[in-house]
């Protein structure tokens, strides 16, 4: 493998040209030494002064660190005196919540690996999930129970619950083992079985539909993840106290990076929601003075929206720094913010599950201002621009896609070497299938997509999968699913349907057959009905013939 020397990187842009690779121009973080390490020993050395680490926005209920951390310590205690091992696999099925990051925290700790799926997806889609990663025990809320037993996956569950919740309305079918709050209170056993765990050994195991569209596991080591959290402690430089508030979902890799981890290593306070919901938001906010707030673009494009109606009911005069992730920003909603909030700093970030969310950030408004900017490369990852159809590696200022590599790429997809294969690269490198390009200063602009999915709010929709569902549709012979651009969520999925002859199916009944089967966010918006799907000649849907048709009346 070729080494850049310093001599040859260029200062300004990061690119070597005898080696095609760009390099960071952020300051590097060095690694921890120890390679017998694990996320949390590793979060739980970090400097946090005694602060709160968790409050929960709707009850007020906290976690100061020093409760945070023995509650994980009783938890991973009375995890292993039920078996639990290194390597072992749990589910987590639960909305945002302070004890979200007590279950991964504790899991992790042992050297077992947390699974988390969306709240919100169908028994049908959780127990696709389950039957891919076998867990041995799940972790959900009293309300949540029914996903689970209706998924016929038989797990015995832990559930999360409130001291004051009563466990009495649960499904009688559910092999209820436990009560989270039971096992925090619980003083640590000092006979736990204790297995030493190695950075490299998988941490997490969370589901991304990746470049095509088929949901995979992405396995992510303890070293990914303590490589994310460094890089989330320099973003947040230990400049005073924060107190971020947590709308995004934490069983995603943006929250989790952010909340279960990167930012309760800083030292910052978190301040919970169960759910987005545009009120609660802001005014939690107002009543604990949050400094920061990350969010998805749609949001941010709410708040611009809704400004002068904002500003007049609610208090944000606390607010600093709101971090955007998602999607890079027009320039018309990054200068219509700072008329909206000239007190607030925009920042944004890139990344996949694939590279743990890190991948690209912008830290300064300065740096947002280079509009449609991903932004620079992050502390110590390096990339290339690679010609999709050559192999051919690229110069500042070429379109191609883009590759990362770094200690927070993941080690590869569970149980799937050959999508490992073609998304992982035998020196590391990750396919991350955006067309991107690099200017002269080392700014990432993402041009297209080579993948194929749907950002539905800041969701990942694979066409793939909601094609396959409509073919099972009696009365339709063919299918395609296209993104179709949407102010308020991005892009919305959009069916073309052929019809079987006689059908007289209509766009409604397309709609409903999809709803009745998908997690809302995955819900077909518009249907056009067509003769014929369009393919190349070896059958693959021609994609963006349709999605010009579909956009050329806008």
């Amino acid at each position: 493998m070729a080494q850049s020397s310093t001599a040859e990187i260029h200062p300004r842009s990061g690119f070597c040209r005898s080696t095609s690779i760009f390099h960071s121009k952020r300051k590097p973080i060095p690694f921890p030494p120890n390679d017998s390490l694990d996320i949390t020993t590793f979060i739980s050395s970090q400097a946090h002064y005694g602060k709160t680490a968790f409050i929960d926005a709707a009850t007020g209920r906290h976690l100061t660190f020093v409760q945070l951390w023995k509650a994980v310590d009783s938890v991973a205690a009375c995890l292993s005196d039920m078996g639990v091992r290194k390597g072992h696999v749990i589910l987590l099925l639960s909305p945002n919540s302070i004890f979200f990051p007590v279950v991964c925290l504790s899991v992790m700790s042992l050297g077992a690996i947390i699974t988390t799926t969306n709240p919100l997806n169908t028994p049908r889609e959780i127990a696709k999930q389950i039957a891919d990663s076998n867990p041995v025990i799940a972790f959900t809320t009293p309300q949540l129970v029914p996903k689970l037993t209706e998924s016929n996956a038989n797990l015995p569950i832990i559930l999360i619950d409130e001291d004051d919740q009563s466990s009495t309305s649960v499904d009688a079918n559910a092999k209820i083992e436990a009560n989270l709050s039971e096992m925090m209170r619980k003083e640590p056993s000092g006979s736990r079985v204790r297995e030493r765990v190695n950075i490299d050994d998988t941490a997490t195991l969370l589901y991304s539909s990746g470049t095509t569209g088929e949901s995979k596991g992405v396995v992510s080591s303890h070293r990914n993840l303590i490589a994310m959290v460094q890089i989330v402690i320099g973003r947040v430089n230990g400049d005073g106290e924060h107190r971020f508030i947590c709308t995004v979902p934490m069983f995603h890799i943006y929250g989790l990076a952010a909340f279960a981890t990167g930012i309760l290593a800083s030292g910052s306070t978190i301040i919970v929601l169960s759910k987005f919901e545009m009120h609660e938001m802001l005014s939690t906010i107002e009543r604990y003075r949050a400094t920061d707030l990350p969010v998805v673009p749609p949001i941010l494009i709410a708040m611009i929206n809704g400004a002068d109606q904002i500003n007049s009911k609610y208090d944000l005069s606390s607010l600093e720094i709101v971090l955007s992730g998602g999607a890079p920003l027009s320039k018309e909603v990054i200068e219509g913010f700072v008329e909206k909030y000239p007190t607030v700093t925009i920042r944004q970030g890139y990344g996949l599950t694939e590279s743990t969310a890190m991948g690209a950030s912008t830290d300064t408004l300065e740096e947002s201002r280079r509009y449609g900017t991903a932004g620079l490369l992050s502390p110590s990852m390096q990339a290339k621009i690679v010609n999709p159809e050559t192999g051919e590696a690229l110069s500042v200022n070429q379109t191609g896609e883009l590759w990362l590599r770094g200690a927070s790429i993941m080690k590869g997809y569970f149980s799937n070497p050959e999508a490992t294969s073609s998304t992982l690269d035998s020196e590391g490198w990750l396919r991350t299938g955006d067309l991107c390009y690099i200017d002269d200063d080392g700014f990432i602009f993402v041009v297209d997509r080579l993948k194929e999915l749907i950002k539905y709010k800041g969701y990942q929709v694979p066409p793939a999968e909601l094609e396959a569902l409509l073919l099972t549709h009696t009365e339709i012979s063919d299918a395609a699913v296209i993104p179709f651009p949407d102010n308020e969520a991005g892009q919305v999925p959009m069916a073309y349907v052929v019809r079987k002859a006689g059908s007289n199916l209509s766009e409604g009944g397309v709609m409903d057959f999809i709803a009745r089967q998908v997690a809302p966010y995955k819900r077909i918006r518009r249907v056009a009905f067509v003769s014929t799907i369009p393919k190349n000649p070896s059958g693959k849907i021609l994609r963006k013939d349709l999605i010009k048709l579909a956009t050329s009346k806008l």
